[in-house]
């Protein structure tokens, strides 16, 4: 069972940037496309950004330009580069397989507040 640990969330002003990183517990990690995906107030879970196991990027139109998903395969880690931070984008902030594979089971997120 794939455990998922995600760190690196806070409080940050607008226009200011923070790190996410996502820890898998198992080496299966690095088959999979990884992904980010965020859950606002009273809103769905929506995909955020996503890297195939081989460094393959996408993103959602919404943040590209602004955040950099990357992985060390090595570490089981996936990170997420957030700059431009906007106030919109506060929410909870979670990692796990592409969403065509099914997750894993949910880690706990981090949590993102963006406000001055």
């Amino acid at each position: 069972q794939v455990q998922l640990v995600e760190s690196g969330g806070g409080l940050v002003q607008p226009g200011g940037s923070l790190r996410l990183s996502c820890t898998a517990s198992a080496a299966i990690f690095r088959v999979y496309p990884m992904a980010w995906y965020r859950q606002a107030p009273g809103k769905q879970r929506e995909l955020v950004a996503s890297i195939t196991n081989n460094g393959i990027q996408n993103y959602a139109d919404s943040v590209k330009g602004r955040f950099t998903i990357s992985r060390d395969n090595a570490k089981t880690t996936v990170y997420l580069q957030m700059d431009n931070l906007k106030p919109e984008e506060t929410a909870i902030y979670y990692c796990n397989r592409e969403v065509s594979y099914g997750p894993f089971p949910w880690g706990q997120g981090t949590q993102v507040a963006v406000s001055s």
